[in-house]
């Protein structure tokens, strides 16, 4: 029978060490075994006006909530010092800049999860892992937003500045940090968990998109030949002209 300390200690102790090293791990062994499903499959011929209007808040919204959440918890505490910044101040930012942003990205989540759920032509060429990685990221953005009422009540930054605490020691392999965060509300240990259980998922499926970028173009053989299919073909090239 798990305990409330075995489950938070697994949680915040453990699960982090284990959803980065698949992160890693796993994305590696993807690109060099199964290079060709390192994409995000397209179905913009389906429904094409909600497609755009979702991916464009979708990927708007997502972006600025991550990156926001990626220099919000790893900024050092004594910069904020060293600068000046008010806890209250930072706060406020991320209430506000972070609402606005969760908000837009449940938004275009929404209409892309309701396009992949009612067309049955899209159901039919979405994979479980497609429909699944949205699902769970919906729930991430709906519970995210919902913090923001919990950290309404406590504007002085204190559980902010625990957070920021937790992923930093967690960071330095600080193996106690897990105690940091084991008595806040449980909607933050939720937004947590889904988190990292996002972060775990993230190189089984369409979300490895994120990391690609185009390198390789930069010294590859040749360049592709692309003729539209009512174009005459090139005639055969004689060997003995000169």
């Amino acid at each position: 029978m798990f305990t409330n300390f075995d489950i938070d200690y697994f949680i915040f102790g453990i699960m982090p060490y284990i959803a980065l090293t698949v992160l890693v791990v796993g994305c590696i062994a993807r690109y060099e075994r199964d290079p060709f499903t390192w994409k995000s499959s397209s179905s913009q011929l389906l429904r094409r006006k909600q497609l755009i209007l979702g991916s464009v808040l979708f990927h708007v919204g997502i972006l600025t909530v991550f990156f926001g959440h990626l220099a919000g918890l790893f900024t050092p505490v004594w910069i904020l010092d060293t600068l000046g910044i008010p806890y209250a101040l930072k706060q406020w930012m991320a209430v506000i800049i972070g609402g606005i942003a969760g908000v837009t990205a449940l938004i275009g989540a929404t209409i892309l999860l309701h396009r992949r759920l009612t067309d049955p032509r899209i159901r039919r060429h979405s994979s479980f892992a497609d429909i699944g990685i949205l699902a769970l990221i919906w729930l991430q953005l709906l519970i995210g937003i919902g913090t923001i009422f919990l950290t309404l009540q406590h504007m002085d930054g204190a559980e902010m500045v625990r957070f920021m605490t937790w992923s930093q020691s967690v960071v330095l392999l600080n193996l106690n940090a897990w105690a940091m965060v084991v008595d806040v509300h449980w909607l933050y240990k939720a937004h947590i968990f889904l988190g990292l259980l996002i972060t775990l998922l993230f190189p089984f499926t369409r979300l490895v998109h994120m990391v690609s970028a185009p390198i390789r173009y930069l010294w590859r053989p040749g360049y592709q030949v692309v003729r539209s299919r009512r174009q005459t073909p090139l005639p055969a090239r004689n060997e003995g002209a000169k």
